[in-house]
């Protein structure tokens, strides 16, 4: 059997560095959080590469409405998170 203070079936819920293993059972486990910088990065990665994409052989303007459509799109949502971050600090 399984050490009782990681077991996630234990009637006691332990809380591991502020998450109750009764929510997330692999907090007990290890780190169980987000890597929000990293999901910011990989946006702007997204947004550049959306952007990089538009230099090409389109004969037709679809594609680029598109893409500048799309990158427009992830700017707002990036540009919100930074916003709403900004306020809780």
């Amino acid at each position: 059997m399984a050490d009782p203070k990681l077991d996630p079936s234990s009637s006691n819920p332990l809380v591991v560095n502020g998450v109750d293993t009764a929510d997330v059972p692999s907090a007990a486990w290890g780190w169980s959080g987000e890597s929000f910088r990293t999901y910011r990065v990989a946006g702007w990665a997204s947004f550049a590469f959306l952007l990089l994409m538009l230099i090409g052989n389109h004969e037709g303007h679809v594609e680029t409405l598109w893409l500048i459509g799309f990158a427009l799109l992830l700017l707002l949502f990036l540009v919100r998170d930074m916003l709403v971050n900004r306020k809780e600090q």
